[in-house]
């Protein structure tokens, strides 16, 4: 289902504006109540059952009453029952309230959703207001890196793979180090600007996993992913396919978020992004065959004007015959 912009109801969709303006001013109550006069007039119209579940969350805040938190988990259920793409992003939400499964919380359509409606003012607000560095960092990573086994780093790489490469400002930075490029991305309107910098030979809509998958094996020299695992909970299967399309001796360079020192694991954030920790990427770096040759302190953006931690990690799949690395190299 895409997402509705009416419910086909005039009243259901004036009250559903009413609702929008509650929450957004402060009032869940009203929104609370305001969307249900909504869903009266309209049952089936699912963004109403998202705000409903939105403002019955924000009474939850307010009152951390079980009824109020068994009420939103119910109202996304229903979004979900009528929306099983999530487009809205039901299960973020679920997920927060402690319901669900948090490492599938956010759906291909959701982020599609995201990034479509972000695409226009993604780059200036990225990179002006959070201090988006993601491609920098990556760079400045691949030029300190040495050019002797076994890393064997160049400065030019011949086939280069971005995942979820948004509007192209990866392929930008890599532009005078890359010989062929490709790219992924789940939203159409973040590749139609990808594709106007003339910077990429193909562009594939598809998350990354089922890109990696589609590349030819032991086929790629660098494969790069900037502020993309944020989005993405478990990672098993992205390093395995990248470790597929990896030609011996080739590097994968990617940036993560990284939780709170006395949180493991994969934790998703109260700002809806994933965070990985140490231990998890090393475990899951050593299951995918590769090798972890640096992993350094990274502050990937700003949040609210304060630095949000995360790591930049440099993997290679190692040559034939070349014994695999057994220390992180630290900054």
């Amino acid at each position: 289902m895409s997402r509705q912009l009416s419910s086909d109801d005039l009243l259901a969709d004036r009250r559903y504006a009413y609702a929008e303006a509650c929450l957004a001013e402060g009032d869940p109550g009203a929104a609370a109540e305001m969307a249900s006069q909504a869903l009266d007039l309209a049952p089936g119209y699912a963004p109403a059952w998202f705000l409903l579940g939105r403002a019955r969350e924000a009474l939850f805040g307010q009152s951390r009453d079980e009824a109020d938190r068994q009420a939103a988990l119910s109202a996304f259920e229903r979004a979900l029952d009528l929306d099983p793409s999530d487009a809205l992003g039901s299960r973020l939400h679920q997920a927060a309230l402690g319901g669900g499964d948090a490492l599938a919380a956010m759906s291909p359509a959701y982020i599609r959703a995201l990034f479509d409606g972000y695409a226009p003012r993604f780059e200036r607000h990225l990179v002006d207001e959070l201090g988006y560095c993601g491609p920098a960092l990556i760079v400045a990573a691949l030029d300190a890196l040495p050019v002797t086994p076994p890393i064997c780093a160049p400065q030019h790489f011949s086939n280069v793979l971005d995942l979820g490469c948004g509007t192209g400002l990866m392929g930008r930075a890599l532009a005078e180090r890359a010989g062929r490029l490709a790219g992924c991305d789940l939203s159409p309107a973040m590749l139609a600007q990808a594709g106007r910098t003339g910077l990429y030979e193909r562009l594939v809509e598809a998350d990354l996993v089922t890109f990696l998958a589609g590349e030819p094996e032991a086929s790629a020299d660098l494969i790069v992913a900037a502020d993309v695992f944020i989005y993405l909970g478990n990672l098993t299967s992205a390093l395995a396919g990248m470790a597929r399309a990896l030609r011996p001796g080739g590097l994968a360079v990617f940036t993560v978020q990284s939780p709170q020192e006395e949180e493991t694991g994969v934790v998703l954030g109260a700002d809806g992004r994933y965070a990985h920790a140490d231990a998890y990427l090393q475990a899951e770096a050593r299951q995918a065959e590769l090798v972890v040759a640096e992993m350094r302190p990274a502050a990937i953006r700003r949040q609210k004007r304060i630095d949000v931690p995360g790591r930049l990690l440099i993997l290679h799949k190692h040559l034939i015959g070349t014994p695999e690395m057994s220390a992180t190299r630290q900054p």
